[in-house]
């Protein structure tokens, strides 16, 4: 391997590292706008008289979207390439993200909410932009730089918002606050576009054989699959379900969502078959197989990591606000600690997968992540307030280090597919965060925590079964040429 492709200089601004800093810094910007409402809901609560059922409705609609989000925008990164997809995803989401600046009512509040989900879904673009550009011995690593920095974006918000809102002042003070993150995105789709490009010179990008669907290698995959695609409508039942308990949805309305997300599920598994027919007729070449296992293996993963990272990015400033009476300012100050290790844990965690195994690297990192969870059921106002951020520090190095090791692994799987991998596994941690914070507004948030904690237990068994990647894998390029691809 050259010298080129062994070392990662961070501190240059040139090729790859180009691409790296150009790309996280897009998805940091994604996070700050796809959770500039969570700081600043006391100010909103306040501003707009809304209700606790109103509040957390507005918390478990952010994830919704999200959802069928990741899955589109893994197929459109395939077939379009990451730089065109990326820009637009900013320049529509800072549009969006005015609406919610200026919204005067619950329901105005709760459709741009809805809607500004789909900034989430960054996160699976820069995914295939960072596989393309790094080596397999790199590319874990990378992707946890661009991953944990991107995700800092929650803890930048956190932090920043309240302030900001200080500064405009007054009762209109979040509104000019949450437009600035829109303005920033708006500048920012422009400079991304003019300065990335989807492949080093002279790479093939390649794209899935067939359009709709994900591919398959087998019958049972295909099953395996339907099967696996089920939370990921199921998941926006249960936000149905919960917005129609808090009376903020009609029995008629839940009814005709109920049957719109069933058609939607009949078309999805449409689409898997389309995708997918020759396989009922004729075995997959040898060249073009791979496990689905590792996928679904990834998906629980992703669920239980990124998953419980959202639920409890949502809800920390408020339970800090609530737990220690403290000002909003600080309660956002001290729910960064969850996000704030995003910086080096999710690096890490991809680190630790390239240079010591995919596998054993997201078993350690879930054990941690239980423990942490369990110590975090146990906060409550005797606590001191440092020993209280320490845990929450612990317990999220934890978390974003697992989830560097889940996407050390997702582009190792299949190339040609790595963007709707990446937007199923993705999606998946959408389905938990919607799942925890379905527990939250049915229970106290020591349950909430415990939850999470027996989510990770079941997903270490799963863990055990995950396959380490082959040596190699095999593309096929457009003109029929075989192409051998390094990933270990």
């Amino acid at each position: 391997m050259s010298s080129e492709n062994s070392k990662l200089n961070l501190l240059t601004f040139h090729g790859k590292t180009k691409i790296l800093h150009l790309t996280w810094f897009a998805f940091f910007l994604s996070f700050v706008v796809w959770f500039n409402h969570a700081p600043l809901m006391a100010a909103i609560r306040e501003s707009l008289q809304l209700t606790d059922a109103q509040v957390s409705a507005i918390l478990m609609i952010n994830v919704a979207l999200t959802i069928p989000a990741r899955i589109i925008i893994g197929m459109l990164v395939d077939h379009f390439g990451p730089r065109l997809v990326y820009s637009s995803l900013l320049f529509i989401s800072s549009l969006i993200c005015f609406l919610f600046a200026i919204a005067d009512s619950f329901q105005q509040l709760i459709i741009y909410r809805f809607l500004l989900g789909f900034v989430g879904a960054g996160f699976v673009i820069g995914i295939r932009m960072i596989s393309e550009w790094f080596p397999a011995r790199q590319v874990g690593f990378a992707e946890g730089i661009y991953g944990g920095w991107g995700n800092f974006g929650s803890a930048a918000a956190a932090i920043t918002l309240p302030t900001l809102t200080l500064i405009f002042g007054g009762e209109d003070g979040w509104r000019y606050a949450i437009a600035c993150t829109g303005a920033m995105i708006l500048v920012y789709s422009v400079i991304y576009f003019f300065n990335v490009q989807d492949t080093p010179a002279g790479s093939t990008y390649f794209k899935p054989n067939k359009s709709g669907g994900l591919e398959v290698s087998s019958k049972r995959d295909f099953w395996f699959c339907m099967a696996m695609n089920i939370p990921l409508v199921g998941a926006l039942a249960i936000l149905t379900w919960r917005l129609g308990k808090l009376g903020l949805m009609t029995t008629s309305l839940s009814f005709l969502i109920y049957l719109l997300l069933l058609l939607i599920y009949a078309y999805q598994s449409w689409s898997l078959y389309q995708a997918n027919k020759e396989i009922f007729h004729q075995e997959v070449p040898e060249i073009h197989r791979y496990q689905f296992k590792q996928v679904a293996i990834l998906n629980l993963a992703y669920l239980t990591t990124f998953g419980s990272e959202l639920a409890v990015v949502s809800m920390l400033p408020l339970f800090f606000l609530d737990t220690f009476e403290v000002s909003p300012v600080m309660a956002g100050l001290l729910a960064s600690a969850f996000a704030f290790m995003n910086l080096v844990s999710r690096p890490f965690g991809g680190w630790i997968s390239d240079k010591y195994g995919r596998r054993n690297s997201l078993l350690i990192t879930l054990g941690g992540l239980c423990i942490g969870y369990i110590a975090m059921s146990q906060i409550n106002s005797a606590w001191a307030i440092p020993l209280a951020v320490l845990v929450t520090s612990f317990c999220s190095f934890f978390v974003q280090a697992g989830e560097g090791a889940v996407f050390a692994m997702v582009p190792l799987v299949r190339r040609r597919l790595t963007g709707q991998i990446a937007g199923m596994v993705g999606a998946y941690g959408n389905v938990g965060a919607i799942a925890f914070l379905a527990v939250l507004s049915l229970a106290t948030p020591k349950i909430f925590f415990t939850v999470i904690a027996c989510a990770a237990v079941l997903t270490l068994v799963a863990v055990y079964f995950l396959d380490e990647p082959e040596e190699s894998m095999v593309e096929v390029l457009p003109d029929g040429t075989v192409q051998l691809i390094e990933v270990s």
